[in-house]
């Protein structure tokens, strides 16, 4: 039995049936202190992280029981045999292992904004240049002036150019955002207004020089709405310059800390601003940093607590004004002096702890193996079987999770991974494994190692709204020595940019007659 398991307490009318009161008294005596032992390693381990969201969530008594439950699947599974294929329990492992759902956020009409914003102003590009091409047909045909072959070929390189446009603007422009920003973009702002002074220019030429004087020349007319599609062409170009190239030489280097554990990881990027950085650094956050874990952040302060509170105050001269900070004093000064031997409790804390875990996960492998060789087993007999009677992966993930369930479970209480895995998507990766014929340490994988956050469900991550923290303008660009932070509701990552040192390669020519050299020879030597 291993020491994780639930211990069970002596019966209180046990003692009632000794024999004499001195075994009674010895038995409770040892029962206090068994106790009280169980529920000293218990409050140790069973340590409750409730995972932050986006919104503050209110003390809700109908939740509690089902998170003890969901916490407890590994213990409550019912275990298939090697050779039982039908033990398997559906109505207890339906309650178990039910991933939350996230708080469903309201519609934000903001986040459209911009997308509404480029749609109208790309209609106004499109209607425009066609518009000075039809007005006059509309307003006086009877007055222009046939253009023939010239007109037909402005018309087709103008159709081409207006398509060119179209899916160039469609690429660059038309995209979902990936996030929303404290501030606008300043160069996509400086584009737009850009865009919208060039057209306000053509149309207040177009109506003074063309539809006041009801210009005649058919084909200057066309030359014009050609002109405008050009223009707009260079400035499509302008914006792939600014929003996409001119960033790409890297000039900075950003070191990014996590606040909690200190996980570190260094970025080089280009001219950005600083809310554009921050939107980089956060899209590199998900995906190489390690998935937070606040559980394995309780040792030190559990440490430190346990040291205080073994501490007993005795104050014989009585309460007086200054005896708290007298009290306070005192522990103080004996946790100092217990600093000399707190390393060798840490040192055999951590030699132990190393130890279960490495039993834990002899255990899991020794488990997780045996279940899939019952899977090979069983896909062996399903070829003997009619094609409609072949069981799902679905159905085999659930058959033999039960025998492995305790194990995973302790281990991931070991390690203080139970959070970040479910019942529902520990079988999900399962039968992926069993569907795509994967071997037991490639199931394994996943919860040996810790992976980036991406790799867990939505609701292990502490959060997906971040606060900017700058004393600069987050519109303004990089500089070397900025410095910022994200904040999230559990931890900060804090950045600190510093400016890629100018780089100075020297020439030297080596000719090419400088490593020959001759080897002379005597009579007198053996070679």
């Amino acid at each position: 039995m291993d020491t994780d398991s639930v211990h069970s307490g002596y019966s209180h009318h046990s003692s009632r049936s000794r024999g004499s009161n001195k075994q009674s008294e010895r038995s409770s005596r040892d029962r206090h202190k068994s106790h009280s032992r169980d529920s000293s390693s218990r409050s140790d381990k069973n340590v409750t992280i409730s995972a932050s969201s986006a919104q503050p969530q209110q003390p809700d008594q109908s939740s509690a029981p089902t998170d003890a439950q969901d916490d407890n699947w590994g213990e409550t599974t019912t275990a298939v045999t090697g050779t039982s294929d039908h033990s398997l329990s559906q109505e207890d492992l339906a309650g178990f292992g039910k991933e939350t759902e996230g708080p469903v956020e309201k519609l934000n009409c903001v986040r459209f904004l911009p997308l509404a914003l480029a749609l109208v102003l790309g209609l106004l590009v499109l209607i425009t240049p066609l518009s000075f091409l039809v007005l006059p047909q509309l307003m006086w045909p009877e007055r222009l002036q046939a253009c023939g072959t010239a007109c037909e070929g402005l018309f087709l390189s103008l159709a081409f150019k207006l398509l060119i446009l179209l899916l160039a603007g469609w690429a660059l422009f038309v995209r979902p955002a990936r996030a929303s920003l404290p501030r606008i973009a300043v160069f996509r702002a400086l584009l737009g207004l850009l865009t919208l002074l060039l057209l306000l220019s053509y149309w207040l030429f177009f109506g003074v020089r063309i539809l006041d004087s009801q210009d005649e020349n058919y084909q200057g007319i066309v030359q014009f709405a050609v002109s405008l599609v050009d223009a707009l062409l260079f400035i499509h170009y302008l914006a792939v310059v600014l929003l996409e190239i001119r960033h790409l030489q890297p000039c900075f280097s950003l070191c990014v800390v996590r606040s909690t554990d200190g996980e570190t990881h260094h970025y080089n990027l280009g001219q950005l601003s600083i809310q554009r950085a921050a939107l980089v650094i956060l899209e590199h956050y998900y995906k190489d940093f390690s998935v937070h874990n606040p559980a394995l952040l309780t040792a030190a302060k559990s440490r430190a607590a346990k040291h205080l509170a073994g501490l007993k105050v005795y104050n014989v001269d009585g309460a007086g004004s200054d005896a708290a900070t007298a009290q306070s004093r005192a522990k103080i000064a004996a946790a100092a002096r217990q600093r000399d031997t707190s390393h060798n409790e840490l040192y055999y804390e951590e030699a132990e702890h190393d130890r279960r875990v490495r039993k834990r996960k002899a255990r899991l492998v020794v488990a997780v193996e045996e279940a899939f060789t019952h899977v090979r087993r069983l896909q062996e007999e399903e070829k003997k079987k009619p094609p409609g009677d072949e069981m799902d992966p679905r159905e085999a993930a659930q058959a033999i999770f039960p025998s492995m369930a305790r194990a995973l479970q302790k281990y991931l209480r070991t390690t203080r991974q139970q959070h970040c895995h479910s019942m529902d998507s520990i079988q999900a990766h399962l039968a992926f494994c069993i569907t795509n014929n994967m071997t037991p340490k490639a199931f394994l994988e996943s919860y040996l190692m810790t992976g980036p956050t991406l790799q867990y469900t939505r609701e292990c991550w502490q959060t997906r709204h971040w606060t900017l923290v700058s004393e600069a303008s987050v519109t303004s660009p990089l500089r070397h020595g900025s410095e910022f932070q994200l904040k999230s509701s559990d931890f900060s990552l804090v950045v600190t940019s510093k400016a890629i040192p100018h780089l100075k390669l020297i020439e030297e020519y080596v000719h090419p007659k400088s490593h020959k050299f001759v080897l002379q020879l005597q009579s007198e030597t053996s070679v």
